[in-house]
């Protein structure tokens, strides 16, 4: 007797709307966008500014998710956003780290001001999402788009405050997605607003 076939469902409309949201607007995206935008309005042109920001996001990003990268890949993390809270602490901390040294070279390099104040507030968003996650599952993707969304306001104006909806709608993804509940993500965003408007506007 032949064995009963198994259906697959496709996932739902509003769970793959869910992870387009999640992979666009990841930390590691914005952690590489950000930088860019601030430096190429910041920089003498916009193609020096865009050569800063690269350098920028070479250590606010590209770095810290190749760490994420290869832990998926040997086994030590469970998928790229690392969703296990348990192994958040490393990847978290070596991202810091580097975050930490791209600092040091943007300042001895003469990096834009605004640039640097950018770095600074990844590098605390980053500080407190790693403190908090060692007792409670943060949303990083919250905290991440909500500082960023701070630091285009002040930046370029109230008309950015529009990009909220960019953290509503991430929000919604990761509770869609059952990796956070509406708590973990209403709090990540207000710590990642909250750091980033104090910090960017004295240091920039």
């Amino acid at each position: 007797m032949a064995a009963p076939e198994l259906t697959v469902r496709p996932p739902a409309p509003s769970q793959r709307v869910a992870r387009l949201l999640t992979e666009v607007f990841a930390p590691a995206v914005l952690g590489a966008v950000m930088p860019l935008v601030i430096g190429a309005h910041a920089g003498r042109s916009v193609w020096t500014g865009l050569g800063w920001g690269a350098l920028a996001a070479l250590f606010s990003s590209v770095i810290p998710y190749g760490v994420i990268w290869l832990g998926v890949r040997r086994g030590q993390l469970s998928d790229r956003h690392v969703g296990v809270r348990e192994q958040r602490r490393r990847p978290l901390v070596l991202g810091l780290v580097s975050v930490l040294v791209g600092l040091a070279v943007l300042g001895v390099a003469g990096a834009p001001r605004q640039l640097i104040a950018m770095v600074v507030v990844i590098f605390a968003v980053g500080v407190m999402v790693t403190a908090v996650n060692q007792v409670w599952k943060l949303s990083v993707h919250a905290a991440v788009a909500a500082g960023s969304v701070t630091v285009l306001v002040l930046v370029f104006g109230p008309a950015l405050l529009a990009a909220v909806v960019v953290v509503a709608a991430v929000g919604w993804s990761r509770v869609r997605l059952a990796d956070h509940t509406a708590g973990q993500v209403v709090a990540g965003a207000i710590a990642g607003a909250a750091l980033a408007a104090p910090i960017f506007a004295v240091l920039s």
